[in-house]
């Protein structure tokens, strides 16, 4: 009998990061797959593994519908979509323009939905496929100037509950990822800006207490390495029966935990306090 052809998945801001090591550990267990980034130049070495490697801009209409087509052309259908995309816009809410605020929508939720909706016929009628959103504790939880990557992440945890129990009869499974801090380039590219923003206002205190402790978490070698956190996220996509949910890495369960013990009130002072 032929062999059935390896499987296939599509990681989205494969360039680095958790991203990376998502297409990396995929690729270590045999599957066919393909990683999509703006930055493709970032995703040589990728290639040089015999990683498929693509050009996506999640807010770019056309950008996604060409690696759609390009991606159902190929023999076999695909059966885990990883929607890892996103960026943070930080800053007080007073400062931030409203077309910053847009674009963190763009990219966190809406090309992520639109992306969905591209491969979801073909899941459909292949009645099976896994569907990973990559969200964070920062969907669950809150901290000040960083209310546009809360809203977008708690907005993605909404809309993957709801999409969860409407794919379930197709045979589809929705997994939601929410990391704690990671190695990743998220501080270097949300401190500056945010610095920018609200630093000189009337919001600096905030500003510099934020930056101060995101530098503390992400700069200390206390963050955790995205590896074993991208090999979570193939062994939620090869499970029979995988969790909804998957709280991983530093301060994750801690940060938590503390929100439902705490409740509103106690929250807000715990993140006062360690600002």
């Amino acid at each position: 009998m032929p062999s059935s052809p390896p499987r296939q998945v599509l990681v989205t801001g494969a360039s680095s990061g958790l991203g990376a090591a998502t297409a990396l550990a995929f690729h270590e267990r045999g599957w066919t797959v393909h990683a999509a980034a703006r930055r493709i130049e970032s995703m040589r070495g990728l290639a040089s593994l015999g990683i498929h490697v693509h050009h996506l801009d999640v807010t770019d209409e056309t950008s996604m519908t060409a690696l759609t087509s390009r991606i159902g052309d190929s023999h076999a259908p695909l059966d885990v979509l990883v929607n890892n995309a996103g960026i943070g816009v930080y800053g007080s809410v007073e400062e931030v323009p409203l077309s910053e605020a847009r674009r963190q929508f763009e990219v966190n939720l809406f090309g992520l939905a639109r992306l969905t909706q591209l491969f979801l016929p073909a899941m459909r009628e292949a009645g099976a496929g896994t569907i990973v959103n990559v969200s964070s504790i920062g969907g669950r939880v809150y901290t000040p100037m960083g209310a546009w990557y809360h809203a977008s992440k708690h907005a993605l945890e909404g809309w993957s509950d709801c999409l969860r129990l409407e794919v379930a009869p197709f045979g589809i499974r929705v997994v939601i990822i929410e990391p704690g801090a990671i190695e990743t380039e998220f501080a270097e590219i949300t401190i500056a800006p945010l610095l920018e923003r609200s630093a000189g206002g009337p919001y600096a205190i905030f500003a510099e207490k934020m930056a101060a402790a995101t530098r503390r978490t992400y700069h200390d070698k206390k963050a955790s390495s995205p590896k074993p956190i991208g090999e979570l996220i193939v062994r939620a996509a090869e499970a029979r029966h995988p969790k909804t949910r998957y709280l991983v890495g530093h301060l994750a369960r801690p940060v938590l935990w503390a929100r439902r013990l705490l409740g509103d009130r106690g929250f807000d002072w715990m993140v006062r306090k360690f600002l």
